[in-house]
């Protein structure tokens, strides 16, 4: 019996120190010697066989033999986690002296950043920033805005129709009528309500069936056309800058009367004509008017007794004209060797 402990035993040491090279197969020479079917498990087994002098010091010598190749598993196993430490060390390992990698971090898009220019002049004029939805019913996108079903206006504007009465709205004209509609009649309103609008316009340089719009609305007693040229004029002095040019040309609008388009000095050639401005030295900017009277009756306004005017304009266009952009799709194709101009 103690010869066969003996060549146990040697048979665990040979085996720890031959073929222990993972931890996975120290595991299975702890499982083959020291397990619950282990050799020494079956030796102490065992035990009950021999005479009843004997098993104290048999027992001895199986458990002085299970303590040394135990002590010789912990010692393995040391020795692995120190090489597999090294090894990740060395395949790991960081240069401290290389210089930092860059953080790219993002920034706001372009027409963000319009936008924000864009409402910022107009709150500093005492303007407030209203919202309404993108999925709109037809009164509000038409009707209040004296456009009824049969108008022939409505052909102007495309538009994306989800059931006979709900559309995608093709401006955030509907703002002005739902805040006005939610307020007290003949209530002064200063408001401005930017947006998404959709239409059914071509993806080229120059449309797209989705775009950023600002529509401003101001109802109050003895508001004049003056009132509305002068707002107009410190918007785009401040949006562009205090030299420009600003003129007013007579227009049409279902929802203003009397209604103007209103231009500016081109900012690519400063007036003097150019392929942009196609030669005339102006740029279509916005459009604008007073609002027409049946407009504040639909909404539960007295025209007697308050009068108003309202203007609406594209952000793209402002941000292409302001960056110097010629292609409208750039805003929204993400490439970032663009974006990235806007850091």
């Amino acid at each position: 019996m103690e010869e066969k402990i003996a060549r146990l035993k040697q048979a665990a040491a040979d085996k720890i120190r031959q073929h222990a090279d993972t931890l996975s197969a120290l595991n299975d020479i702890r499982v083959e010697f020291l397990g619950k079917k282990g050799e020494f498990t079956t030796l102490l087994r065992g035990l009950k066989e021999l005479a009843q002098e004997e098993r104290p010091r048999i027992g001895q010598i199986v458990n002085e033999a299970r303590g040394q190749i135990e002590a010789l598993l912990e010692k393995k196993k040391e020795e692995l986690h120190v090489r597999d430490m090294e090894e990740k060390l060395a395949n790991e390992k960081l240069d401290v002296t290389l210089p930092g990698r860059h953080q790219w971090r993002g920034h706001l898009h372009p027409l963000t950043l319009t936008l924000d220019r864009i409402k910022a002049i107009f709150m500093d004029m005492g303007f407030t920033v209203e919202e309404g939805p993108e999925i709109e019913r037809d009164y509000f996108n038409f009707e209040a805005l004296n456009l009824p079903k049969d108008h022939p206006a409505r052909d102007m504007q495309d538009s994306f129709y989800i059931t006979e009465e709900i559309l995608m709205r093709t401006q955030t004209s509907p703002v002005q009528a739902r805040t006005m509609q939610a307020h007290e009649p003949n209530t002064p309103i200063r408001m401005i309500a930017p947006g998404r609008v959709y239409r059914r316009d071509d993806y080229d340089a120059t449309h797209s069936p989705m775009f950023t719009q600002v529509e401003g609305l101001v109802i109050d007693k003895g508001v004049r056309f003056s009132d509305l040229k002068g707002t107009l004029e410190l918007f785009l002095h401040r949006i562009f800058n205090d030299n420009i040019g600003v003129r007013f040309r007579p227009s049409f609008f279902p929802f203003t009367e009397p209604s103007a388009e209103v231009d500016i000095s081109c900012v690519m050639c400063h007036g003097k004509g150019c392929r942009v401005c196609k030669g005339t030295g102006w740029l279509e900017i916005l459009g604008a008017g007073m609002v027409h009277p049946h407009v504040l009756e639909m909404s539960g306004y007295d025209p007697k007794q308050v009068t108003g005017f309202a203007f609406g304009l594209g952000v793209e266009r402002i941000a292409m004209l302001s960056y110097g952009i010629d292609d409208l799709r750039l805003f929204y194709d993400n490439d970032l060797r663009f974006l990235r101009q806007f850091e």
